[in-house]
């Protein structure tokens, strides 16, 4: 099978390594807007070539889109226009309501599947690709009742080749939960950090004092904006409701502390405890 990657960077870039190594792929073609990123890819072996969308479109049996969400919805109205028979595209987006909503009732809407793999680093480009990056994670296929047999079958099949766990979802819910379980994450994360180097005068402190739990509660502040801006913003309702209670969280903490509740402290974070039932 010939693959294209639309987007080298780290999921672009680990599926491509992942889908050779696993032998789901013979060849794989690089499309992006930066050269630097296909000659990148090109040098660390990620990629077989280079190509535009047009040339790698015409051969291609596979075509995965591996771009931030507003670049989605720019470049995939042009590859359904040009889909031929028996191709299968594929996206990789963190959002997934407007992407639906852009391709219902286009006459190749079955070609395509609508995927999120939960996965990823808070690096990005080509160098930031690692493998198995999506090995034992989760696949989030959405909506696939409106994709064609074939194709699902195809996606499902490279799915259980990359060793990954499937999860079927519409796409209003996986765009509510991804809110509560990612999208919150980074947001606090980029906050988080904000607050730190506003409050934090002398930026080398920081370093020398912070430990594992500072560091991996604000790892995720190094991610780029040019992934997470798009996905806040088509994501904007579940991201708002979700900052909602959070800032509902942290007030009842503030006001705990300024009445000096300790008591009431201990028995929210003994409720927070609960979560080690859910994440072990």
């Amino acid at each position: 099978m010939i693959a294209t990657i639309i987007g080298t960077g780290l999921i672009g870039g680990s599926l491509a390594i992942s889908l050779k190594e696993k032998g789901v792929a013979s060849h794989i073609i690089g499309v992006d807007q930066q050269e630097s990123h296909l000659q990148r890819a090109k040098e660390l072996g990620i990629i077989d070539e280079g190509a535009t969308l047009e040339e790698a479109l015409k051969r291609s049996d596979l075509v995965v889109l591996a771009i931030p969400v507003d670049a989605v919805l720019k470049v995939l109205p042009i590859i359904m226009d040009k889909v031929q028979p028996g191709q299968v595209i594929m996206d990789v987006g963190s959002t997934k309501k407007n992407i639906l909503q852009l391709v219902a009732g286009h006459p190749n809407r079955g070609r395509f599947v609508a995927a999120h793999p939960m996965a990823g680093t808070e690096y990005s480009g080509p160098d930031a690709a690692v493998r198995n990056l999506f090995t034992h994670k989760t696949m989030v296929l959405c909506d696939v009742k409106n994709s064609d047999e074939d194709a699902l079958e195809m996606v499902e099949n490279m799915v259980d080749q990359l060793q990954m766990r499937t999860v079927y979802m519409n796409a209003e819910e996986h765009d509510l939960h991804t809110a509560y379980v990612s999208h919150i994450s980074h947001i606090t994360s980029f906050a988080l950090a904000l607050t730190v180097l506003k409050k934090e005068k002398e930026q080398g402190r920081i370093f020398e004092l912070a430990s594992g739990g500072f560091e991996s509660t604000v790892r995720l502040a190094k991610s780029s904006p040019d992934m997470w801006v798009p996905i806040f913003k088509h994501n904007r309702s579940n991201v708002l409701d979700v900052l909602e209670e959070h800032i509902h969280q942290l007030q009842q903490m503030k006001s705990l502390l300024e009445e000096e509740d300790y008591d009431t402290f201990y028995k929210l974070i003994q409720k927070s405890n609960k979560i080690r039932k859910i994440l072990k």
